[in-house]
């Protein structure tokens, strides 16, 4: 009796001891993965999350399935992947506003830093600086002479009260030393529509926003505001390079996982991503939404999120920014 008991019990922890040895060495991902995108689909965080879900899943041999949780700027989805099991089956992809958004914002429902585990940037765009037609300045050294002669006297739209557009032109301001009156919209649209009309002077918007308008006449772009050029707006240069000297602005876009996701997972997302990145496919979608691909690792990713949110702390701080 005490030998058949004492085979069982082998029996029961030689099967414990494979059933946790399979259960260690399983390979991610084992089922399918979600997406969350935290705004309303059709916008270019919906565009990039849904190509890169096809060819994640593509190579994973399983479905990706891309999630749409809009509202409270983005807030949501992000709230809802910050609380997600963290085991890679749910992430999110979300863009630069994240940052200038948890500049601002000091209760937020998550950890901006603290509260997800970065897993990789996949691109970055440039936005255009333009001006009216009716003012006078074809270039940026002429239109930052025109707002030193006159501070305060040329106004500059934004989407909105603590926009990433309204960040980058308060940043310009104070890269080139002068003093525009800010108009916030609701929305880039009608800012849009507004600088065209003439009834606003300058505008600072992204490449799929404005630069058909430039193309056309309808508005005249001076620069664009990365710090080297880009072949998103290859004829027009960077406002760093004319008279706002370490001027830099770029949106960007990345893909956030819930905090405490393993490292192995994070780093097995972050290198099929990175693949995905590299090819010619990806760089033409990026490219018609106004960005250009970028490869980073997990660790540089989560430097430039902390080191964001850092810098326009300083810059809301100093530009008397707050949240609407």
């Amino acid at each position: 009796m005490n030998v058949i008991r004492i085979a069982a019990a082998a029996a029961a922890t030689v099967a414990i001891m494979v059933s946790h040895t399979g259960f260690a060495q399983q390979k991610f991902p084992a089922k399918p993965v979600t997406i969350v995108v935290p705004y309303p689909p059709g916008g270019s965080n919906d565009t990039f999350a849904r190509e890169i879900g096809k060819k994640l899943s593509d190579a994973w041999k399983l479905p990706v399935i891309i999630e749409n949780k809009p509202g409270a700027g983005g807030n949501i989805g992000a709230t809802y992947v910050s609380r997600a099991a963290p085991d890679g089956y749910t992430i999110c992809l979300l863009s630069s506003s994240f940052t200038t958004n948890a500049a601002i914002q000091p209760n937020l429902p998550f950890d901006p830093v603290n509260g997800f585990s970065p897993v990789a940037m996949v691109a970055k765009g440039p936005m255009l600086l333009t001006v009216a037609n009716h003012v006078p300045a074809r270039t940026t050294l002429e239109l930052f002479s025109l707002a030193r002669k006159d501070p305060g006297k040329l106004n500059y739209g934004s989407s909105g009260q603590g926009s990433t557009n309204h960040f980058a032109t308060e940043l310009l301001m104070e890269a080139a030393h002068i003093k525009m009156t800010h108009v916030p919209y609701k929305g880039m649209a009608p800012a849009v529509t507004d600088v065209i009309g003439g009834h606003v002077d300058v505008l600072i918007a992204s490449a799929p926003s404005i630069y058909q308008h430039v193309k056309s006449g309808k508005v005249r772009g001076l620069g664009v505001t990365s710090k080297g050029p880009s072949q998103v707006v290859p004829d027009l240069q960077p406002v760093a390079g004319m008279g706002a000297a370490g001027y830099s602005f770029e949106l960007w876009w990345g893909i956030l996982a819930p905090p405490k996701t393993p490292p192995e997972i994070v780093a097995q997302i972050n290198a099929d991503v990175n693949r995905i990145l590299a090819t010619p496919e990806m760089k033409e979608v990026f490219l018609r939404e106004g960005a250009e691909p970028v490869i980073m690792s997990p660790t540089q990713f989560a430097a430039t999120i902390k080191s964001e949110i850092e810098g326009w702390k300083k810059v809301a701080k100093d530009a008397n920014i707050k949240a609407e």
